[in-house]
């Protein structure tokens, strides 16, 4: 097997472990979220994660593997920063902090798996990919607008009228 081909089905591993952490994480984020419209946000991508573990199963088939997870470390890191954020009830900003975070980690790897995909020739694979990747890049842009729009200016204005 080559070594480009061994380092995709390890990262896809990697990938598969991350996205059923951030199934089990959504929910929590959702509950503590005040806002109506970032608990819709976490609610409508928790559907979606779960169609993404299905698309990665689809892409372990293509390469004729078990699906199988490999533990992702850092989807465990940033869920644990997620988790504290939540027992402290930093507020939705900081939700969105670390949702964004999750979603930029998300990005980097199924935009790596897609590359590689695309290199290796595995064009059905390569577009099962692309199409989670754009809908990673949709709920980070959503998170965003989310927060410039309402939240990041409700606390802030929350912030100064306490200094006041």
């Amino acid at each position: 097997m080559s070594e480009l081909r061994e380092t995709f089905l390890d990262e896809l591993a990697d990938l598969y472990d991350a996205e059923q952490q951030i199934t089990k994480a959504l929910p929590k984020m959702e509950a503590a979220a005040e806002s109506e419209e970032l608990k819709e946000a976490f609610t409508s991508h928790m559907e979606e994660t779960e169609n993404q573990v299905g698309r990665l199963k689809q892409v372990f088939e293509l390469f004729e593997k078990e699906p199988k997870a490999k533990k992702c470390k850092a989807m465990k890191g940033l869920i644990e920063e997620a988790d504290e954020l939540i027992k402290e009830e930093a507020g939705d900003a900081a939700l969105i902090c670390a949702a964004q975070k999750v979603e930029h980690y998300e990005i980097a790897s199924y935009g790596s798996l897609l590359s590689w995909a695309r290199l290796m020739g595995e064009d059905e694979a390569a577009d099962l990919l692309e199409e989670t990747l754009d809908e990673e890049r949709a709920t980070d842009e959503r998170l965003t607008e989310i927060a410039e729009s309402t939240i990041n200016v409700e606390e802030a204005e929350e912030e100064e009228e306490e200094e006041k």
